[in-house]
């Protein structure tokens, strides 16, 4: 982290209290999107939709400034619910930045008040299989 935070503008997704004092002590000052795994997928990183108020305190009790959650909805359900979800946790948090959606997904997640999205597979093409990196 420390080789990495002179160069970050913004943490795009902090999903755990350990995270807290290494971003306060290698970027004081360097906004952060609070991941929250809505569905509550176990293969998905995110804290918990009742975790995150006190991750958000937490990260602004140590000069974080948040600026906004994060999710990444299943892939096989619609996400319409978990992005209204995530929207609904923001606003009674205060926060104005969601980023959710990707590729597949994005008009729904532009629909339900995304502010960000993640378009990776539409710009870079899809990612190689695992056993494709082993050759």
């Amino acid at each position: 982290m420390r080789a990495v935070a002179p160069l970050v503008a913004r943490w795009h997704s902090v999903d755990r209290p350990e995270l807290v004092p290494l971003l306060a002590r290698h970027a004081p000052g360097v906004p952060a999107l609070v991941q929250v795994n809505v569905a509550g997928e176990a293969t998905k990183g995110g804290c918990t939709p009742a975790a995150a108020p006190a991750l958000v305190d937490a990260l602004r009790d140590a000069g974080v400034p948040v600026d906004g959650l994060m999710t990444v909805p299943p892939a096989a359900r619609d996400p319409a619910p978990y992005f209204d979800a995530l929207r609904r946790l923001a606003e009674g948090l205060g926060l104005a930045e969601l980023s959710m959606g990707m590729t597949g997904d994005f008009e729904v997640a532009v629909a339900h008040g995304a502010t960000i999205v993640r378009v990776g597979t539409a710009v870079f093409g899809p990612r190689p299989h695992p056993a494709d990196l082993r050759r």
